[in-house]
């Protein structure tokens, strides 16, 4: 037999793995993975329950459960005045990084370059180099911001995606209007794609807003945007996120999505569907979280 040739020679147990077994090794408190210690809703696992003992647990549609998706394009609707296709343009998946993952493998080809913002999450530089693609690293500055001009100095003819984070994993950091506009007019005329990243759609402190691309009607043209229902009601174990993108990139979503994982876990996806007409649960959840945030943060105060 000839020798094994890896995909991924460079990769191996990701960073978040090892920082959270050093965590339990050492019992120090776990700031590297991006899960709560506190459980979901207890209505939430409630409706869970009821559609696990209730007959609910065959397959369901690969694209998503209709009600879940409908609740989907309700919120989308409701907090970014956006209006999106329930059938044409939403996607259920098995988490955000499957989305990222199946996003990438759709629009990159061999030789294709995708432009990332560092600090980047780890999954996105692999999912390029599965579909033989070659990531671009910008650095963004101290403070998190993008230059937008390095940006543009790196697209070239080969350039067919761009990775955006906001709020940004790990620094919190938000796009705001300008950046947006700028991105747009940088893409403008181009055949240049936009995966964003925006699982922490929620986690927005102290006034700011969140600006979703599904929201700006020229980048949501030709935008992958992702969001998990993990990271919004403290389920991250459950894996269940979802994508939207226009018609024709769905359709290509939709593809390689349905030899990933073919479709997501039923009861589960029912019991979401439920939740989501609770629109308090995440509208409130900015005050959650800044309220943990300035305690953590005055903690810190007295500390090296």
């Amino acid at each position: 037999m000839s020798q094994f040739v890896s995909k991924l020679p460079a990769v191996g147990t990701t960073i978040f793995t090892t920082m959270s077994n050093m965590a339990s090794k050492y019992n120090a408190i776990n700031l590297s993975q991006g899960y709560p210690d506190f459980d979901p809703p207890k209505d939430l696992l409630d409706l869970v329950s009821k559609y696990l003992n209730s007959g609910r647990n065959q397959y369901p549609p690969t694209i998503g459960v209709t009600g879940l998706r409908e609740q989907i394009a309700d919120k989308v609707m409701r907090i970014y005045n956006a209006r999106v296709d329930v059938d044409a343009e939403i996607t259920i998946t098995s988490g955000a990084t499957e989305a990222l993952f199946v996003a990438v493998q759709a629009v990159v080809h061999p030789g294709d370059e995708v432009i990332v913002f560092d600090p980047a999450y780890d999954s996105y530089e692999p999912a390029v180099k599965m579909a033989q693609g070659k990531t671009v690293h910008v650095a963004m500055d101290e403070n998190f911001q993008i230059d937008w001009n390095r940006v543009r100095n790196v697209i070239t003819r080969k350039t067919v995606a761009i990775i955006i984070n906001s709020p940004h994993n790990p620094s919190g950091a938000v796009l705001d209007q300008s950046d947006l506009d700028t991105l747009a007019s940088l893409v403008r005329n181009s055949s240049i794609y936009v995966l964003s990243d925006e699982v922490y759609e929620h986690m927005v402190f102290d006034g700011r807003q969140h600006l979703s691309l599904v929201a700006h009607n020229e980048l949501r043209e030709r935008a992958f945007v992702v969001s998990s229902f993990g990271k919004t009601y403290h389920a991250t174990g459950w894996k269940v996120a979802y994508c939207i993108a226009p018609p024709a990139l769905t359709s290509e979503f939709r593809k390689v999505h349905q030899f990933v994982v073919f479709t997501c876990n039923t009861p589960m996806q029912l019991a979401l569907a439920d939740f989501l007409k609770r629109e308090e649960e995440y509208l409130e959840l900015p005050a959650f979280y800044q309220e943990k945030r300035d305690y953590f943060m005055d903690l810190l105060k007295e500390s090296r």
